[in-house]
């Protein structure tokens, strides 16, 4: 065995930010670490300088921290098998490339620009099945190669991919894979600005960090018989390899920017919870055997295996997504949810206020059924925050009689009495004035949730008055009688 502590990783480019994808591949191979006792590690893969995006591994590493996904080796926490980014071990890559020339497993490659797209070019007009190098260079005798290299002529190094046989490997959720030598390129392995290429320095790395299980997505299995050939040939281990199955849109296309997000930060940006995108991506490709959606982190630890993984593409469902953010916002407590709220009121046009705990918890409390995202305590029910100042036409149109002004000034009148009144000393209060007046309370209701509110709808109306106070609901009484008239 490679290790015989299981050591997995999580192996992003640092392209912008942190794709779901990438989360959810992230979130397996964590899961699959805590469950197994094992280690996970962070690595970064920034040897592509064309992709390469300034800040992006910062953000990368924020957006996991977010999600909870706390990595045991990597940038910033170091460990015993780094330096953690590939750009910092260029030495390391060209030691292990010379090896395989030594073996004749790869080699020196001098084609230019020019005559690699004209075969491509040639290859695509015979309608081959797919393009490839031609081994020209493999085939230079040595003087030739040392010329060129003496010359200091632009080179790559190529892998020597033996023809004729047949590429074996297994896979915990592809089960026996198998693939023709003859459809393998010789893919390039050290580009011409002497930074290795994904393939090399994927497979030189898990190497020496003793990754023992690989678990990446399934737009790296055809990349596999590659690396399987690099393993065998330097005479390694091979780690076992798990394939996730692809994320899909609704119309079962892979999930792409031009359907929707689908960057982590775009949805934290949203306002979902953590607990809720995290709970959400373990669920795509993945259940534990029953009908069970909701999960907090613990959960999933307990519950997760490999073999649990499902092959079929995953569809990215945004409803189930909202569904689950509800439920996770229902049940955080009303503390844990004070401290998010405060967050979101910094963001907001009410930042200069000051709120206290104890009324944000009232809010949230008469509230919580009613809304899916902690900003929806501020959007759907502003007047918590400030009087309204416009008011529902429909409700007027509906509620609001001739003689609902006079009937408002009697209530105004009688909330004015009350000594520090509870929802019981207003809803009696209602009740008073209602008999006193001979209408139905509901004549009474509706129009002052209009004058407290602007709105037809929102939480009981004794919580609302409750909750605003009887000073706040006397003024709003008052100012709504000369707006609406």
């Amino acid at each position: 065995m490679i290790n015989q502590i299981p050591r997995v990783r999580f192996a992003p480019s640092p392209t912008g930010y942190l794709h779901v994808g990438g989360l959810r591949t992230a979130l397996y191979n964590y899961l699959f670490a805590k469950k197994t006792n094992g280690t996970f590690v962070l690595r970064i893969e920034d040897t592509d300088r064309n992709r390469y995006v300034e800040g992006a591994v910062d953000n990368l590493i924020k957006a996991l921290k977010w999600a909870g996904l706390n990595f045991d080796e990597g940038p910033e926490v170091g460990g015993d098998y780094g330096p953690y980014m590939q750009s910092q071990r260029l030495d390391i890559y060209k030691k292990y490339a010379d090896e395989l020339i030594l073996k004749g497993k790869a080699y020196y490659c001098f084609c230019t620009p020019e005559r690699l797209k004209s075969l491509k070019e040639e290859q695509e007009k015979q309608k081959l099945p797919q393009t490839k190098y031609d081994k020209h260079c493999l085939h230079l005798t040595e003087e030739e190669v040392e010329k060129n290299l003496a010359s200091d002529v632009s080179k790559v190094i190529r892998l020597n991919v033996e023809q004729n046989y047949t590429i074996k490997f297994d896979d915990v959720i592809r089960e026996h894979v198998e693939f023709e030598s003859n459809n393998v390129d010789d893919q390039v392995l050290i580009k011409s600005d002497g930074f290795p290429t994904y393939h090399l320095a994927n497979v030189v790395d898990d190497h020496l960090m003793k990754i023992t299980h690989v678990i990446r997505g399934e737009e790296w299995l055809s990349s596999t018989p590659k690396h399987v050939l690099l393993y065998d040939a330097f005479g390694w281990e091979r780690p076992i390899f798990a394939h996730l199955p692809l994320l899909l849109n609704p119309d079962r296309s892979k999930l792409s920017k031009r359907q929707g997000d689908v960057a982590v930060e775009d949805y934290r940006e949203k306002g979902f919870l953590k607990d809720a995108l995290v709970n959400f991506v373990a669920l795509l490709g993945w259940n534990a055997g029953d009908d069970k959606e909701f999960y907090y982190m613990e959960e999933l630890i307990n519950n997760f295996s490999l073999e649990r993984v499902n092959k079929a593409g995953a569809v990215f469902d945004l409803q189930k997504l909202n569904w689950l953010n509800a439920e996770h916002l229902r049940k955080k407590s009303n503390l844990e949810l004070v401290s998010l709220l405060k967050d979101e009121i910094q963001k907001s046009k009410f930042n200069n206020q000051n709120y206290s705990d104890n009324y944000l918890a009232l809010v949230i409390e008469a509230m919580k059924e009613r809304v899916s995202f902690v900003k929806e305590f501020i959007d759907t029910c502003s007047y918590f925050f400030e009087a309204p100042i416009e008011y529902e036409q429909k409700s007027i149109e509906k509620n609001w009689n001739p003689e609902t002004p006079e009937q408002l000034k009697k209530l105004k009148i009688e909330f004015s009495t009350l000594n520090n009144p509870t929802k019981e000393d207003f809803e009696h209060t209602l009740s008073k004035v209602s008999e006193e007046l001979n209408v139905g309370k509901g004549k009474l209701i509706h129009p002052l949730r209009l004058a407290v509110s602007g709105q037809s709808t929102g939480p009981g109306m004794f919580d609302l008055l409750f909750i605003l106070g009887k000073d706040e609901v006397v003024k709003r009484i008052e100012v709504a009688i000369r707006r609406i008239n």
